[in-house]
């Protein structure tokens, strides 16, 4: 159904950011604003201008309000304009990433000034594009989902000032940041020193952490311990090209996980009928998330009996392509080397080792990277709104550009 003037004009009203605005500051529309708009309103005058569109209010005080043109564009939805894709950032990766894994240095990451923390999350998470045909803004794109930082202090407290560069150490079942010996104090196996196959952490949070960081603080008497990353996307793509019907099992079957290796936790997500292995952008259609680790996963009770054998068989289909030799990079981590990657992209594993180990690192959840990453490329990687709209009058406010397409 097509929109009448008179409703994308009410619209318009609605979005209005011009400096008279009472809720500029908060870059937001307030929750009286829209039922206070008559639905019927129209404006008094259009004029274009070089800048963009000038709109004239029926109002006492002659409301005036300036939509820049590449704001417009981006956000037209009747019609919807056609644009040029972005590119795509994500890069997908096996084994032969071994040859030049994304790398930034201690130094980086710490300067002041954040280029080197731009440059850091961005080998992670690249900041957001805008779909091209509906004019929303667009998931963030994964350019390698994970980066190593050399030169790290050897120490819990500098890898601790490293995560808090991006955020908070989010507290999951672990407590925040933590410091631990491979001595099974906890049941869970990552306090073992057994091999671990290729896996996402906290399936069983309704939200999974987002980003996860390892330090390896220190390896004596004994040797093996090798981390293991594997491109969830690039397995599912393999999985999408030779079994097609299991990706579909996979992106449709919902299945449950916990956590309750001691008598006072039991994690579940909700609901409790869990969700998919491999999770979809509802609009887009685009893999977002690989949710995967089978010593986490509960009793499929729920399971249509129809899809049983299938079940079973993607999931066979699913490990042949993570255990590949062509989807696995193996890395020796050393101390002063520390990894960090995107949880909801990288499944990650370990081989078996002897000896005592002690690792230290921390969970930081997705909304609080995103978050980061978006402030930081405003600041170094400006979107072609914010290009447009920087040097018009009254574009920013509270240091943020008005306009900008997250707003």
């Amino acid at each position: 159904m097509r929109h009448s003037k008179r409703t994308t004009t009410s619209v318009a009203a609605v979005h209005s950011r011009s400096p008279e605005d009472d809720h500029i500051s908060l870059s937001e529309v307030t929750p009286d604003d829209l039922p206070m708009i008559p639905p019927d309103i129209m404006p008094v005058r259009v004029e274009p201008k070089i800048q963009g569109l000038e709109v004239s209010w029926p109002c006492i005080d002659s409301h005036l309000s300036l939509y820049p043109w590449s704001w417009l564009q981006q956000n037209s939805y009747d019609p919807i304009i056609q644009t040029p894709d972005i590119a795509n950032e994500k890069i997908l990766w096996g084994s032969k990433i071994e040859q030049s894994p994304p790398t930034v240095s201690y130094d980086e990451a710490m300067h002041e000034d954040d280029r080197g923390l731009f440059k850091w999350l961005s080998n992670i998470v690249r900041s957001a594009t805008r779909h091209p045909l509906r004019r929303i803004p667009h998931l963030m794109q994964n350019k390698f989902g994970f980066s190593l930082v050399q030169g790290v202090p050897v120490t819990s407290e500098a890898t601790q000032k490293l995560v808090e560069r991006i955020g908070k150490a989010h507290a999951a079942a672990d407590g925040g940041f933590w410091d631990f010996t491979s001595d099974f104090a906890v049941g869970d196996l990552a306090y073992s020193n057994v091999a671990l196959g290729a896996h996402t952490d906290t399936t069983y949070f309704t939200d999974p952490c987002g980003l996860q960081l390892f330090h390896l603080l220190s390896h004596s008497g004994g040797s093996g311990g090798a981390s293991l990353l594997v491109d969830g996307f690039y397995a599912a793509s393999i999985l999408k090209d030779v079994h097609p019907r299991a990706y579909e099992v996979l992106s449709k079957v919902h299945i449950t996980s916990h956590a309750a290796g001691e008598p006072s936790v039991n994690y579940r997500p909700n609901p409790p009928s869990g969700y998919p292995v491999l999770s979809h952008a509802p609009l887009t259609g685009e893999l977002v998330q690989v949710r995967w680790n089978n010593d986490d996963r509960s009793v499929l009770g729920r399971l249509d009996p129809h899809l049983v054998e299938e079940w079973y068989h993607a999931i066979r289909a699913w490990n042949q392509c993570l255990t590949s030799p062509d989807s696995e990079f193996w890395i020796q981590l050393q101390p002063g080397t520390v990894l960090v990657f995107n949880n909801h992209r990288v499944l990650h594993g370990r081989s078996a080792f002897t000896g005592r180990r002690r690792m230290c690192g921390a969970y930081v959840g997705g909304d609080e990277y995103r978050s980061k990453l978006s402030v930081l490329s405003e600041k170094f990687a400006p979107d072609e709104i914010l290009r447009a709209t920087n040097g018009l009058p009254h574009a920013v406010s509270n240091g943020r550009n008005i306009w900008n397409s997250a707003l």
